[in-house]
């Protein structure tokens, strides 16, 4: 399993988002990206990580940075999920969990003592330039965008 530490190159990846268009993190050069994983549409945990990042994405903006949420549900389901809550930000699908691979967030995880593989929770802050600039594995939901946020307003 990868594991992705602060000053590392971000791994690149090309993806398809909610409207179903091509998103390489590559284009985002220039400015900051939070990179954010989540387990699934719709549930609550999710929820109130992608609303934090919403009710922020005007500062978020204001700070030179666009937020990107990567699960592995498919297109429609994030077509429903980022309708459902007014998100501002596209929702990548990654149905192969090849970007979540990459970063190291598809880990085992236990529920009801069964052992499965599964997306934590996490977040990363990409520089202008590509490099990680903040890293934060197993981040509560509702924690995950105040800690992007107090590192964009360094």
């Amino acid at each position: 399993m990868a594991t992705i530490n602060v000053g590392d190159q971000a791994p690149d990846f090309e993806a398809v988002d909610d409207q179903n268009e091509k998103v390489k993190l590559s284009d985002f050069r220039g400015k900051r990206v939070v990179l954010y994983f989540y387990p699934r549409d719709d549930t609550p945990g999710c929820t109130t990580q992608a609303c934090g990042f919403r009710d922020s994405y005007p500062k978020i903006e204001s700070a030179n940075a666009v937020v990107l949420g990567v699960s592995t549900q498919d297109v429609a389901s994030h077509q429903a999920f980022k309708s459902k809550n007014n998100l501002p930000f596209p929702l990548l699908v990654d149905p192969d969990h090849q970007i979540s691979e990459a970063y190291g967030t598809w880990q085992e995880r236990e529920r009801d003592g069964q052992k499965f593989m599964g997306q934590v929770r996490s977040h990363f802050v990409i520089d202008e330039q590509g490099k990680v600039a903040d890293v934060q594995y197993s981040v509560a939901p509702a924690d995950s965008a105040e800690k992007a946020m107090a590192w964009l307003g360094k």
